[in-house]
């Protein structure tokens, strides 16, 4: 028995000390690429950096050097988004408070680029929180306070001229539908004025009694004509009577002229 826990013990060290091993050359492959991708970054290679630093966080996903270092990569290559997120990365990575207060110090540079400075005052104070001597860091939460004062205040100023802006608004809204009122109002007086016009004292209608008293002033005039008396002839009837008579007479004066004549052939004239 005493030979076999020998044995496995024996066997138990030889693995831990592969393990330990492997995990050396991981860390050492690492660091040669981190390395290798800060030597790119100042030759401004970027895309070959990136892939550097990439290759020594696939080594070891816990390595705080691949991740922070491709983020400042992404930094000084103008790409705040992915720097942003690969800092919140190693902040969640960093065993140390030194390697703490790095990450939180540059996601407060970001925001500020960002123009975030109220979260970047938050990040400035927890990367002072994780080292208070630095007075780089001071400094700058210090800058993103004026800033986050700044626009607060100009939210404000904004707020405000929104709220006189919507104000204005709802007097304009106010005075127009008052005056539509007015318009209504006056269109109505002025209809019930014309319409007081057509009446007479009595509230009836003036045209009715205009045309009642037209109709009145015809018929008296037809009243004042002359009207034919009963067993009297008007002057119509009498004229028509003349003239019935005078045919008759020419009538009777030309029979008697044929009479006359009697035997004499008469030349007839042509009608035009």
């Amino acid at each position: 028995m005493k030979n076999i826990a020998i044995i496995i013990l024996t066997l138990f060290t030889a693995f831990s000390f592969a393990q330990e091993k492997e995990a050396l050359m991981a860390l050492k492959k690492a660091n040669n690429y981190v390395y290798e991708g800060n030597t790119l970054v100042n030759k401004d290679d970027f895309v070959s950096a990136e892939m550097a630093y990439r290759k020594a966080i696939s080594e070891q996903p816990t390595s705080i050097a691949g991740i922070y270092n491709l983020g400042n990569s992404y930094y000084k290559k103008g790409n705040f988004e992915e720097a942003l997120y690969r800092h919140q990365q190693a902040t969640k990575s960093a065993v140390s408070k030194a390697e703490k207060h790095k990450a939180f110090h540059n996601i407060g540079n970001i925001l500020m680029q960002n123009k975030k400075c109220k979260e970047a005052v938050d990040a400035y104070k927890n990367a002072l929180r994780n080292n208070p001597t630095d007075d780089e860091t001071r400094y700058n939460l210090g800058l993103a306070k004026v800033c986050a004062e700044q626009q607060k205040d100009q939210e404000d100023k904004n707020n405000d001229e929104n709220k006189d802006q919507e104000k204005k608004e709802n007097e304009d809204k106010k005075d127009k539908e008052g005056d539509n009122k007015e318009d209504k109002k006056d269109k109505g007086d002025k209809d019930k004025k014309e319409g007081d016009d057509k009446k007479d004292d009595k509230g009836k209608p003036k045209d009715e009694k205009e045309d009642k008293g037209k109709g009145e002033d015809e018929k008296k005039k037809e009243q004042q004509k002359p009207q034919p008396q009963p067993g009297q002839l008007s002057p119509q009837q009498i004229k028509s009577l003349l003239e019935a008579m005078n045919n008759q007479e020419k009538q009777v004066q030309k029979k008697m002229n044929a009479e006359k004549q009697k035997g004499v052939k008469i030349k007839t004239e042509k009608d035009w």
